[in-house]
């Protein structure tokens, strides 16, 4: 008997089984094809807007996609870097054969995991509780089941009006999971998303593209800032074009998006390249970026050049593009559909409201994205070990954590097409910044025992030195006459008084390293730039701070979960039905529900009061 069983070993899968595991569990994770551990058969890239601030508070929760996606990149890059923190994210390029292959030497050395290769079609479920599974017609006892099938169930690829039943990357398909879960209760809904064609990189006349070189700094996703000796590899920009453009539109009969085979919907924030064509046909041209899959094989992807036409259409479509004229097709663009939850039917813990001990992470609670899965599959799997282990659960906060953002929209909004994570989703991103997910978490995770010791005495080490040189800073002067000479040397404007470094930081043409210089510090960099943007935008960061606690306070306001709607009169007959279907469990969740206004919320407020 197991203490815990993970379906699939996708992004979600890994991180649930290691922190299980980790937590001193014992873990079975099981999937259809070990080799396609943590696979990446979208975009081989970790992060971006909103993702890499994800990515960084995996790692301070104690979980691996960041070290992983550190070990294998081949392009770093730090987003939005000339903009203002709250903006700012870290993206990696990474290497495709190498990712899941690093990430499977994780799991199979880590002690209480066990590793099996196969499909689960049913599970042992009594009294509404979760015990286990059916595998290969025998029974495996397990008081905690996580479900993170991606895009595998039921999945369909789409090529024109021809469709295979199979999953990403030609894999098996899982049928039998959908039909188990409609017959104990869940809402089964039908998504779609889809990928690129890849070239083959030699065929490819990149001297007709713009160079998009990484960065020369060493920008680390993980606190452990390990230096991982990778060469660096370019990408390239090209657009479309008018033949481009003419080519979609003369056959989008053919595609399977607008010829009726897809029944799924698909994602807003990453349409196909006809489905931009569509929508947008006043813009002349669509970027399309050049981005290599590896170090180890001869294949780029054609990043904004997703589409479900079929392979003579597109082979037309790819010879449009500057560079690809010539080229040879490694693999055409496909479209997929696949089955997926209604995440209302979900606690904040990513536990199910009908199956106790089941929970369910990844795509397959209508999330797209690497980085959205690896967080679900960590809360998941920490949830599922605080469970058993008879404590309270960890659910992050919409001021804490991106990931409570994601967790909280997906429970309380639902989703009509994939769900991606935007820094718009998020009211106080000027507080979930790239820069201090460590501030923010690292406290948890300790706490619950997933961050390593030495990791976590890092962080106060940290932390003690931003405070150290910020009271420094407030109460060290600089003179005109000291500070002058460096400020009309690099263009800056000069003092015309003593000031503090504190205030120094404060000016605007001024950052971390002018002061670095100016007080001739030996200090870590990150030390005094944590240090600048408090005092940059402390205002903002304070007026952030009291919106925070309002909604805290909301949030203090529990209700109980047997509670009856019904019985307010004055209640809203669309507050109400959405009530009783969500179950939302403080008022600030219940505020959040679309369809629930002021009105009903004071006329809930008065009958708990009652």
């Amino acid at each position: 008997m197991y203490d815990s069983i993970v379906i699939g070993a996708g992004h979600a899968g890994c991180e649930a089984a290691l922190a299980l595991a980790r937590l001193n569990k014992k873990t079975l994770l099981i999937t259809g094809n070990l080799n396609m551990t943590a696979s990446m058969p979208c975009n081989p890239s970790v992060g971006g807007p909103a993702k890499g601030i994800v990515v960084r508070e995996i790692d301070a929760l104690g979980g691996e996609m960041a070290r992983n996606a550190d070990k294998t990149q081949i392009q770093v890059k730090m987003l939005n870097s000339s903009k203002g923190p709250a903006v700012r994210a870290l993206r990696f390029q990474s290497d495709k054969r190498m990712y899941p292959r690093e990430m499977l030497k994780t799991l199979q050395a880590q002690e209480n995991l066990d590793l099996l290769e196969g499909y689960v079609e049913k599970f042992i479920v009594k009294d509404n509780v979760v015990k286990g599974i059916i595998f290969n017609n025998e029974e495996i006892e397990a008081n905690a089941v996580i479900i993170t099938t991606g895009t595998y169930m039921r999945s369909r690829i789409l090529r024109g009006h021809s469709f295979k039943e199979e999953g990403p990357d030609a894999q098996k398909t899982s049928r039998g999971i959908s039909d188990e879960l409609k017959e104990l209760g869940f809402e089964v809904i039908r998504l779609k998303t889809g990928t690129p064609a890849r070239i083959f990189t030699d065929s490819i006349d990149f001297s007709k593209g713009q160079v998009e070189y990484g960065d020369k700094e060493h920008w680390h996703f993980s606190y452990d800032e390990i230096d991982y000796d990778r060469p660096q590899v370019p990408c390239y920009l090209i657009y479309t074009n008018d033949e481009t453009k003419k080519l979609i539109l003369d056959n989008l009969d053919k595609s399977a998006m607008y010829g009726g085979v897809v029944e799924g919907v698909g994602p807003r924030y990453c349409p196909s390249i006809e489905d931009k064509i569509v929508r947008f046909k006043d813009k002349e041209r669509h970027q399309i970026f050049l981005e290599p899959e590896s170090l180890e094989i001869n294949e780029t992807y054609v990043q904004g050049f997703s589409t479900s036409m079929p392979e003579d259409v597109q082979d037309k479509m790819i010879r449009t593009l500057p560079g690809l004229e010539n080229c040879r097709v490694k693999r055409y663009a496909y479209a997929i559909e696949y089955d997926a939850i209604n995440p209302m039917q979900l606690k904040p813990t990513l536990e199910s409201k009908l199956i106790s001990g089941l929970y369910f992470a990844g795509q397959v609670n209508g999330t797209s994205g690497y980085e959205e899965a690896a967080c679900q599959g960590l809360m998941a799997g920490i949830n599922a070990s605080l469970k058993l282990d008879n404590k309270e659960p960890l659910i992050l906060k919409r001021n804490e954590a991106y990931i409570g953002v994601l967790i909280d929209d997906l429970i309380t909004k639902g989703i009509r097409d994939p769900y991606r994570l935007l820094t718009s989703r998020a009211e106080y991103r000027l507080l979930l910044r790239h820069d201090n997910a460590d501030s923010r978490l690292m406290d948890y995770g300790y706490k619950i025992g997933l961050l390593r010791k030495e990791k976590y005495d890092k962080y106060l080490e940290k932390k003690g030195l931003i405070a150290q040189y910020s009271e420094y800073l407030k109460n060290e002067k600089i003179s005109p006459k000291k500070a002058n000479p460096y400020l009309v040397e690099n263009g800056k404007i000069e003092l015309n008084e003593t000031t503090s470094g504190y205030d120094l930081l404060k000016r605007p043409e001024l950052d971390y390293k002018d002061i670095i210089k100016l007080f001739n510090l030996d200090v870590k960099e990150e030390i005094i730039e944590s240090i600048e943007i408090d005092a940059k935008y402390s205002g903002y960061i304070n007026k952030a701070n009291v919106q925070a606690q309002k909604m805290l306070e909301a949030e203090n306001i529990k209700i109980p979960q047997e509670f009856d709607y019904d019985s307010i009169k004055n209640l809203a007959s669309e507050a109400k039905e959405k009530l009783k279907k969500i179950r939302p469990l403080t008022i600030g969740q219940a505020m959040r529900i679309s369809g629930v206004n002021p009105a009903d919320i004071t006329q809930l407020l008065f009958a708990l009061k009652r």
